[in-house]
């Protein structure tokens, strides 16, 4: 990799952190949606985080972790996280008992690591190579868990704040998307 290359590939970590926090600065919190609810139990799986629910109804948060391009079924989750006001994403995560890990310099404001994947000791091959995280600053633009919100009814939005100030409200879902390259580009329908 060129020197050029390599100042490139940092300013651009930089650039979409930059707007990362610009957007979390400037968003407002998802608006009220109040609604009554029971209490769902949670829906797990192993395997595909994606499609574990589908044709359920979550009348709380539907929380999913989905380590795509990586492919580690131990971080794989999709739960119901019983809600019946808006909760911080954070919470949410908490509740469906999901870990995050964030880096040294941004902890609690994204993941790094999401139940424990991708490990440090972890290669994660890419176009220019392998890579392996160490969860120091900002994870690799080629890289990275991404954070995706979805409402009730409607399609997937990349989240404009972070896991510490981004609030969902019962009937959305959250989805923690592990993409790189940037492939898979979305969460699936």
């Amino acid at each position: 990799m060129t020197l050029t290359k390599i100042r490139t590939a940092a300013a651009s970590s930089l650039a979409a952190a930059g707007l990362l926090f610009t957007l979390a600065a400037c968003s407002t919190p998802a608006a009220t949606q109040p609604t009554t609810s029971a209490p769902a139990s949670p829906v797990t799986s192993s395997s595909s985080a994606a499609s574990s629910t589908d044709g359920e109804t979550c009348a709380g948060v539907k929380v999913i972790v989905d380590s795509g391009a990586l492919k580690q079924d131990a971080a794989d989750t999709s739960v119901c996280v019983p809600a019946d006001a808006p909760i911080l994403a954070s919470k949410a995560l908490e509740e469906a008992k999901v870990k995050t890990e964030g880096t040294a310099q941004y902890p609690k404001e994204l993941a790094c690591r999401v139940n424990g994947v991708p490990a440090a000791d972890f290669d994660i091959t890419h176009k220019g190579g392998t890579y392996r995280e160490d969860c120091g600053k900002m994870p690799a633009a080629f890289a990275y868990w991404a954070l995706w919100v979805k409402p009730a009814s409607g399609d997937w939005a990349y989240a404009q704040e972070g896991l510490a100030t981004l609030k969902v409200s019962p009937g959305e879902s959250l989805e923690l998307l592990f993409t790189v390259d940037g492939a898979p580009a979305a969460p699936a329908a």
